[in-house]
């Protein structure tokens, strides 16, 4: 079964920042879910007018963080500004945190970690001008292309998203070696009970 990467969006997201990361998870054999507040469609913005739509595959209130395997956080100005004043999208960051799920946020999206509240201590990168709020929010704040800290992956800009992509797919398949592993101990264990 593919593994399954949800990606929260609304009207505003950057178009580069869903359109290209999707398309990457895809080829890599991952099946992506866009879940909005809203059904239908939004639409994203490019550079400095709207850009294409996007279908949503599920509302908010059809999600849970149980039933994904990374979570994805596009940016674009409007689109994490509208998500962070939804209790709902705060909701599924948090979640996704508390079970350890790769959290892949770029450009404006890491705002969604600081609403979240789950900053504290961690090294993050972001578009900016939201530099000092992530700091403000507990981050401690860096300038490079993408930064991994735990579960957490963060980047700055578009011309980020192949090493953001590759970064979140690396996690993704890492997470299946790890898989294989313990289902190795799992099936070692159970021969050394059985002796």
């Amino acid at each position: 079964m593919a593994k399954r990467v949800l990606i929260l969006a609304t009207d505003g997201f950057e178009q580069s920042e869903l359109i290209e990361p999707k398309r990457a998870l895809e080829a890599a054999g991952f099946e992506t879910v866009v879940a909005s507040p809203k059904a239908g469609e939004i639409r994203g913005w490019n550079h400095n007018d709207w850009g294409e739509s996007v279908t949503v595959d599920a509302t908010l209130d059809d999600v849970e963080a149980d039933d994904f395997d990374a979570l994805m956080l596009p940016g674009g100005q409007m689109n994490p500004d509208k998500l962070r004043m939804e209790e709902r999208a705060v909701e599924l960051v948090e979640a996704f945190d508390d079970l350890g799920k790769p959290i892949a946020a770029i450009c404006h999206g890491p705002w969604l970690l600081a609403e979240a509240d789950i900053l504290e201590g961690r090294t993050v990168t972001g578009w900016p001008s939201i530099r000092t709020d992530l700091e403000n929010a507990g981050a401690f704040v860096v300038d490079e292309e993408v930064v991994i800290d735990d579960n957490f992956i963060t980047s700055r800009k578009p011309e980020d998203i192949p090493a953001f992509s590759q970064a979140l797919i690396d996690a993704l398949e890492s997470a299946d070696e790890d898989e294989d592993e313990d289902e190795d101990e799992d099936e070692t264990d159970e021969e050394d009970e059985e002796v």
